[in-house]
């Protein structure tokens, strides 16, 4: 077994969810503090896999793609201003593993379309094992 618990050989789903706009109070810059700066999220978790998926398998075996939105939109309190965006992917990570104990890795990245030019990509990418 690996560190985080799982063998070489474990099959995993990857749930995924890109390019979620989300307006968001971070920043540390005071031209940055004091309105909600506008984000591009996506979220990607691995979960444990079913043995099989049948035309008939439950939701339980897998998990609601609108629960990675909520964790990425509505799980963000309004008003709520966030230093640094890797703290909003840490934000959203937590409420991803809180919400299914089946996850067993997430990765967000955040991109802050305000720094953007000419269409370049500025952001983070932030990965977690569940512990």
């Amino acid at each position: 077994m690996s560190e985080a618990g799982l063998d070489k050989m474990d099959d995993m789903l990857v749930l995924e969810i890109d390019d979620l706009e989300v307006d968001v109070l971070t920043g540390i810059y005071s031209e940055e503090t004091h309105l909600p700066q506008p984000l591009r999220i996506s979220v990607r978790v691995l979960l444990h896999c079913a043995d099989h998926y049948g035309v008939d398998t439950h939701l339980t075996a897998s998990k609601n793609y609108m629960d990675l939105k909520h964790a990425a939109m509505d799980a963000i309190t309004q008003g709520q201003h966030f230093t640094l965006i890797e703290a909003v992917a840490d934000h959203i990570i937590d409420t991803v593993f809180l919400q299914d104990d089946k996850a067993r890795h997430a990765t967000v990245k955040i991109v802050k379309l305000a720094l953007s030019e000419r269409s370049e990509k500025i952001g983070i990418t932030l990965s977690r094992w569940r512990k």
